[in-house]
C-alpha cells in the first residue's frame, strides 16, 4: 500500500516540468514575452481600427456612442501601455543580472503581472464591454437589422473568445510563477 502511494507520487513529479535551471527559466520567459507581443499586436490593431471606425463614422458631438468609442479606445491604450511598461522592465533586467537574480527578479516581475491581471485587465475588460454597450443603440438605429444581429452575436463570441484568451494567459502566468516560487 505505501509502495503504491510512492509511486504515484514520484510519476506525479515526473510530469511537472522542471525549472531547475537557467536555460529553462529563460526560454520560458522569451515564450510568454512573445505571446506579449502578440497581445499588443492585436490589441494595437484593434485600437488601429476603432480610431479609424471613429475618425469616419463619429459625429462631432459629444454623445454615448463617441463615449463607447472613447472607452473602448482608451481601455485597450491602457492595457497596451502597462504591457509595454513590462516587457521594457524586463528586458532591461535580462541583461544586467546574473541567473539567481535574474529568478529573484522573475518572480517579483510576475507578482506584480499577477496583480495586473488580476485587478487592472478585469476592469479594463469591463470598460472595454460597456463601451462596445454605448454603441449597441447606434448601431441598431443606423444599421439594417440582420447587420446588426451580426454585430452583435460576433461582438458577444469576439468578447467571450477574449475573456477565454486572458483566462488561459492569466493561469498560465499564475501556473509559471508557482513553478518559480516552487525552487
Amino acid at each position: 500500500m505505501k509502495n503504491d502511494k510512492l509511486t504515484q507520487t514520484w510519476n506525479r513529479q515526473k510530469n511537472v516540468p522542471p525549472l531547475a535551471n537557467p536555460d529553462h527559466i529563460i526560454k520560458k520567459a522569451k515564450k510568454q514575452r512573445s505571446k506579449q507581443f502578440i497581445a499588443i499586436a492585436a490589441m494595437s490593431i484593434t485600437v488601429l481600427t476603432l480610431l479609424i471606425y471613429s475618425i469616419y463614422y463619429s459625429s462631432n458631438q459629444w454623445n454615448n456612442f463617441t463615449l463607447g468609442l472613447v472607452l473602448m479606445i482608451s481601455s485597450l491604450t491602457f492595457r497596451i501601455i502597462l504591457e509595454f511598461v513590462s516587457l521594457y522592465r524586463k528586458e532591461s533586467q535580462v541583461i544586467s543580472l546574473d541567473n539567481l537574480s535574474f529568478k529573484k527578479y522573475l518572480k517579483r516581475h510576475y507578482k506584480i503581472r499577477s496583480k495586473v491581471n488580476y485587478i487592472i485587465t478585469p476592469i479594463c475588460f469591463a470598460i472595454y464591454i460597456f463601451g462596445f454597450t454605448r454603441l449597441l443603440p447606434y448601431f441598431e438605429q443606423e444599421l439594417s437589422k440582420g447587420f446588426y444581429t451580426y454585430i452583435l452575436i460576433s461582438g458577444i463570441v469576439s468578447l467571450f473568445v477574449i475573456a477565454i484568451i486572458i483566462v488561459n494567459s492569466i493561469l498560465k502566468e499564475s501556473h509559471f510563477l508557482n513553478q518559480l516560487n516552487r525552487k
